[in-house]
């Protein structure tokens, strides 16, 4: 079965387009099938009062100034669903609150995704859940309580889901990775469990395959030491390309799980037994 690889641009775009459109790019020519971005709606995520304290960006010197600047307007969300429509590359948004998973209906998106961080935000599991569809579940710093909880309210709406393993360190030290969640998690919830990943290098979402993952999501960016603070737990266009090669390889050497004898075998099985 083929992995559904995720290009997470997130807000390593820093608000600017023509970033946006080079890693769009690089995901398309590594052979991603998707690129996902975070969409937010600053003055209801956040409190007033942390929008007003200090923060050096490049944007200028409050955390409003930081938050805003990471986030696109509409015109050049139109622009983004534009360009993937010419790149032919799947693209969808986890939203931070109710406003923003309204405002990415209008572009009538093949899916959704819950951050890690809003799934205990039922609020926003509802809104979701109600659209119907297909929709990626990270479980970062969630217990199987929580988890239970956001399993049930895409059930009770039958809103087809995923649920994405995922530690949100960043980066993860691949010790923290604890793969063997995957089948844990299918288990449990019998669904597709994919793997959603921070650690540095390839090598970790590699093994999430060869272990079961259905899906792959990792941040992507031009440069680790680009501004931002999801850029150092980020991939760079090399080791994106090379993620990609990698597990399609991984799914080549799995298998389909059936005892067969290729032809090379056969003529090995003349020779040697005659």
């Amino acid at each position: 079965m083929k992995t559904y690889i995720i290009a997470e641009i997130g807000i390593n775009h820093n608000g600017d387009m023509k970033i946006a459109k080079k890693l769009i790019d690089i995901a398309v020519i590594a052979g991603c099938d998707a690129v996902k971005f975070q969409k937010r709606t600053v003055d209801k995520v956040y409190s007033a009062e942390l929008l007003a304290s200090p923060r050096v960006s490049p944007w200028g010197d409050t955390q409003r100034a930081q938050k805003e600047g990471l986030e696109f307007s509409e015109q050049e969300y139109d622009e983004i669903n534009e360009y993937c429509k010419e790149k032919g590359i799947d693209w969808f948004a986890s939203a931070w609150d109710i406003d923003s998973q309204k405002f990415l209906q209008k572009y009538d998106l093949k899916y959704n995704k819950v951050a890690s961080a809003m799934l205990t935000n039922y609020e926003i599991l509802d809104e979701i859940a109600s659209e119907g569809k297909y929709t990626f579940i990270s479980t970062g710093m969630s217990n199987y309580e929580e988890i239970d909880k956001a399993v049930e309210i895409f059930k009770n709406k039958n809103c087809s889901f995923e649920l994405m393993h995922c530690n949100s360190t960043y980066p993860m030290k691949n010790e923290d990775a604890n793969l063997t969640m995957i089948k844990k998690l299918e288990e449990k919830y019998n669904c597709k469990v994919g793997y959603s990943g921070h650690e540095a290098g390839t090598l970790v979402s590699t093994c999430a395959v060869a272990l079961g993952a259905t899906s792959i999501e990792r941040h992507i960016t031009l440069d680790k030491t680009m501004y931002g603070s999801d850029q150092g737990a980020s991939v760079e266009p090399y080791e994106l390309c090379k993620l990609v090669k990698d597990i399609r390889e991984v799914e080549k050497i799995l298998g389909n799980g059936e005892k067969v004898l290729s032809e090379a075998e056969m003529e090995v099985r003349k020779k040697l037994r005659g």
